[in-house]
């Protein structure tokens, strides 16, 4: 699993492929929601404390948004989550669009 920032707006999960130093931009995720048009999301939240643990698991049919209108409204939906993205600017970047296809949620 892969750590990602996201942003939710209903049915749509969007996550940037950002430019953090990676050893190539052609990604496991990338290649794989490519050959498959499929994607799936696991979002916990942690707690020390153990009955609070909890998760979702959200699946459904991915693509790669390279450029236009609905891209560049998911950046600035990541833009306003995220501020470190100030730093890290996302313009040019690929996006990722999950359809919440399927949920499966989890709670101690």
């Amino acid at each position: 699993m892969v750590p990602v920032c996201f942003a939710w707006l209903p049915p749509y999960i969007y996550t940037a492929i950002d430019g953090k130093p990676k050893r190539t931009m052609l990604l496991r995720r990338v290649r794989n929601i490519t050959e498959t048009g499929r994607a799936s999301l696991v979002v916990d939240r942690w707690s020390e404390d153990w009955k609070n643990l909890s998760y979702v698991l959200v699946e459904g049919p991915a693509e790669m948004l390279e450029d236009g209108r609905e891209r560049d409204e998911a950046l600035i939906l990541l833009t306003a989550k995220y501020p470190q993205y100030d730093d890290l600017p996302l313009a040019g970047n690929l996006v990722i669009k999950l359809t919440a296809e399927r949920t499966v949620e989890w709670h101690a």
